[in-house]
């Protein structure tokens, strides 16, 4: 993997193929293809009922790519549930590399000056390939996932890719495809030009900071264009109540 670098990973995720390790002080990287591949559906998006009235009340200020590395660190550690991550340090350097790139980004919830949850993952052009996720207060990352949920449909994304599907998912709607249609959606997807800062261009209620970042980041089609983001761009981020209003007239 000496020679692997920012570039390599973005033609991977063009080819339907992402990187994982078996622990996080191994050095190995291996590319995975699986047959089954997990995804959730934008246009058909299910937030439950308590989860609806948790991210209508804002418990969490949310910003957009101002923690990258702490959210990689974050869903990286070792918890109660689970004791070993796939993020190994060569995995960690390359989001970090894509992140200053403009093409990895980070939604984060934020309480009393504390990062509590967030979630991490990849843009290339209409596709978002979702990386991992954590939680330090409740229903965080769930917030956090509706948030971006919201920033996807807002920006013209037409596919979140969840890699396996899960049971903690589905409750959002997640299904699993074979992998020949994965393929197809995200031959559609690459073809669509879509903007992840596009909530900071204006309307709705604010939240957060750097409501005018929209100008830093946009959803670019080439690796050098990404370099327009660069690194700690920072995008807005809109209320609960129209994060919801978004995904409600996607359905």
């Amino acid at each position: 993997m000496a020679d692997f670098d920012a570039r390599d990973l973005l033609d991977c995720y063009a080819r339907g193929v992402f990187p994982m390790a078996d622990a996080r002080d191994d050095a190995r990287v291996f590319l995975i293809d699986p047959e089954r591949r997990g995804i959730i559906p934008l246009d058909a998006f299910h937030v439950p009922r308590r989860l609806a009235r948790t991210v209508r009340a804002d418990p969490f200020e949310i910003r957009i790519d101002t923690a990258f590395h702490e959210v990689v660190l974050a869903c990286a550690a070792s918890s109660p549930d689970r004791t070993e991550t796939w993020i190994n340090r060569p995995i960690e350097a390359l989001y970090l590399r894509l992140h200053e790139l403009g093409f990895a980004h980070s939604v984060e919830c934020w309480k009393d000056g504390r990062l509590v949850g967030g979630l991490y993952g990849v843009s290339l052009q209409g596709a978002f390939f979702g990386e991992s996720m954590f939680s330090r207060e409740r229903d965080a990352s769930k917030v956090a996932l509706v948030h971006l949920v919201a920033r996807l449909i807002a920006g013209g994304f037409v596919l979140l890719d969840a890699q396996f599907l899960t049971e903690h998912l589905t409750q959002f709607g997640a299904q699993e495809i074979p992998r020949l249609e994965y393929h197809r959606r995200l031959g559609r997807a690459l073809a669509v030009d879509a903007d992840f800062y596009a909530l900071g261009a204006g309307g709705g209620e604010i939240t957060g900071t750097g409501a005018g970042a929209a100008a830093l980041g946009a959803g670019a089609s080439t690796l050098g264009a990404g370099v327009a983001a660069g690194a700690g761009a920072v995008g807005a981020a809109v209320s609960g109540r129209l994060a919801l209003q978004l995904i409600t007239q996607a359905s």
